[in-house]
This record gives structure tokens, C-alpha cells and sequence, in this order.
């Protein structure tokens, strides 16, 4: 699928994390993203199933080092791997594509942000990490603006996840205009690519499991509470949850080990598609 793939030296890179850069057709470009493997993934035997995948989303000006290096996200999850509270997975980190202050994770004029997200990301994680493959179910977080891609990606292309969250979230791409220098002129602009709420509303099959939450000092606390009344309205099952807490790393690195929860018990209910 790509071009070409780097994936670093796992005798020189911190145990469990691979640091990846592929050529990517959907950007036009290089792009980036970390994998973590667990130490269980060592153990596993060539015919056993490959190992879920977990694609987490950066917000914006972060990339794909800001889950492991400031949220610490692979510490978790090995810790709840190890402790039996989730069945042993692949995460996959993915810089949103480098786009000016944030790509949003949608389509672009001239790059394709959500095809590098959806095909492209899992393709390379199953590539550089041996354990992982077309058949891997998939299931996707993120943190404010990333917390948008999840959700929204959700509902873009409900068969492809079993289950999405998101923390803190923007839930409409119009929240991001004052975070963005280049505006977002040339972004795609349908109901379904600037609003979470449409995009689920306006799934054609069974939407993944869903969980969202937010802090109760957090600028789009009102936007996830309008988020959840909506998604009520309309009859979407979902998990929704308030804390303590602002919109930083304190709040999503704690509350991303209810996220791997979720999606554990999600897999556990899983049952693959012939």
C-alpha cells in the first residue's frame, strides 16, 4: 500500500514503541504515527488472531508522539493489559498530517486527512507491527480536536470501528476556527464532515459503541452537553460522563484508562464479520 515505510530500530527505540514514517498517497507526503506493542504481543503465535487495534487522536499543534510523551497512553495500557482488564492490543498514534495548526482529520482540497486516518494508518500499523492485519477490529479515541476526528469518523464509516470516544471534544469543525492561523478554506464542508451530531445521525448502518466525556472547567463542556442531548433526541446509544478537571493532560491521560475499558468490554462483544 505505501511507497515506502521506516519503522526504527526496536533495540534503540523505548521498549514496546515504533516510530513510523510511510509515504502516504492520501497526503502526498510523508507521514508519521507511533505504534505500541505490548510485551504480550511477543508471545503470540502466527495462527492466533491478530491483535485489536486502537488508533488514538492527537488535538491540535500536537502529532503523533503526544499520546506516549505527554499522556503517557502506552503506560496504560500495559498496565491494564498486564492487570487483565483489557485483552492485550495495538495502539497506533498518528500525527494528524501536519496540516498548519491542525488538519481536523477530514478532506482537504488536494489531501485526503480522513482516508489517512481510516485506511491508511491501520494498513501501516498491521505492516510495521507483524501482529496486527486487515482483520484486526479497530477502534478509535481522541482529545479535543482529535476527540472530533473519532467521533466524527464513527459515524463517516460506522463498519469499520467497533467502538469510538472521545475526551474533551470539538463537536463542531467550526469550534476550531479560533485555534487555526490558515482558517479552513478549502476543507470539506458537508453536514457529515463539520459536525460530530450529523455525522452520526446520518449513519446508514449500526453505529460502534460510543463514549464521550469532558472536563467540568473545559471550554466545550456546553458543546458536549448539547452533543449528548442531541445524540439522546435521536435515539443514539451512547456513555457520556462528566469530571473534575480542565482541558489538558491531567484530565485525558486519567480518564483515557475509562476509554480502554470501554473499548475492552466492546471486543469482548465483538463478533467478526465473515
Amino acid at each position: 500500500m505505501f511507497r515506502t515505510l521506516e519503522v526504527s530500530d526496536p533495540a534503540l527505540s523505548p521498549p514496546g514503541l515504533r516510530f513510523v514514517t510511510v509515504k502516504s498517497a492520501a497526503l502526498g507526503q510523508r507521514a508519521d504515527l507511533l505504534l505500541f506493542l505490548p510485551r504480550q504481543a511477543a508471545q503470540r503465535r502466527p495462527m492466533q488472531p491478530p491483535l485489536p487495534l486502537v488508533l488514538l487522536l492527537h488535538g491540535v499543534y500536537g502529532s503523533h508522539w503526544a499520546w506516549a510523551f505527554q499522556g503517557g497512553a502506552h503506560l496504560t495500557a500495559q498496565r491494564l493489559i498486564d492487570g487483565d482488564a483489557i485483552p492485550p492490543l495495538v495502539l497506533a498514534m498518528p500525527s494528524d498530517g501536519l496540516w498548519g495548526d491542525g488538519s481536523g482529520y477530514v478532506r482537504h482540497a488536494g489531501q485526503d486527512f480522513e482516508r489517512w486516518i481510516v485506511d491508511e494508518v491501520p494498513a501501516a500499523a498491521a505492516q510495521a507491527s507483524g501482529v496486527c492485519s486487515a482483520a484486526s477490529p479497530l477502534c478509535i479515541a481522541g482529545l479535543s480536536m482529535g476527540g472530533f476526528g473519532a467521533l466524527r469518523l464513527a459515524g463517516r464509516h460506522p463498519q469499520r470501528f467497533v467502538a469510538a470516544a472521545g475526551h474533551s471534544s470539538v463537536t463542531e469543525a467550526a469550534q476550531l476556527d479560533t485555534l487555526l492561523a490558515e482558517g479552513r478554506a478549502g476543507w470539506a464542508a458537508a453536514p457529515a464532515d463539520a459536525s460530530v451530531a450529523a455525522a452520526l445521525c446520518s449513519a446508514t448502518t449500526s453505529l460502534p459503541a460510543l463514549r464521550f466525556d469532558c472536563g467540568l472547567d473545559d471550554p466545550f463542556l456546553q458543546a458536549n452537553r448539547r452533543l449528548h442531548a442531541d445524540l439522546l433526541q435521536a435515539g443514539i446509544e451512547h456513555q457520556y460522563a462528566e469530571h473534575p478537571g480542565g482541558h489538558g493532560w491531567a484530565n485525558w491521560s486519567r480518564h483515557l484508562e475509562d476509554t480502554l475499558r470501554f473499548f475492552g468490554a466492546a471486543l469482548q462483544q465483538h463478533t467478526p464479520k465473515p
